[in-house]
């Protein structure tokens, strides 16, 4: 179980790490990654698109890279 979360975290920092140009593009590519990572760790994937959109979003507004 350790690896496998290990994996769904990297897998979704990398998914994040493409913001998209606007704030549309943000929140399909976090909720992407937020569903993704939820598939992996046998998670609530509602609750990981939402986590997700919301997280890529808060990211990508204050980090200034996209």
């Amino acid at each position: 179980m350790q690896r496998k979360a290990t994996v769904a975290a990297f897998a979704g920092l990398l998914a994040l790490s493409a913001c998209g140009e606007t704030v549309g593009e943000q929140a399909i590519i976090g909720a992407a990654a937020g569903v993704g990572t939820a598939l992996l760790i046998d998670g609530n994937i509602g609750a990981g698109a939402l986590l997700g959109a919301g997280v890529n979003l808060l990211v990508c507004s204050q980090s200034g890279s996209c």
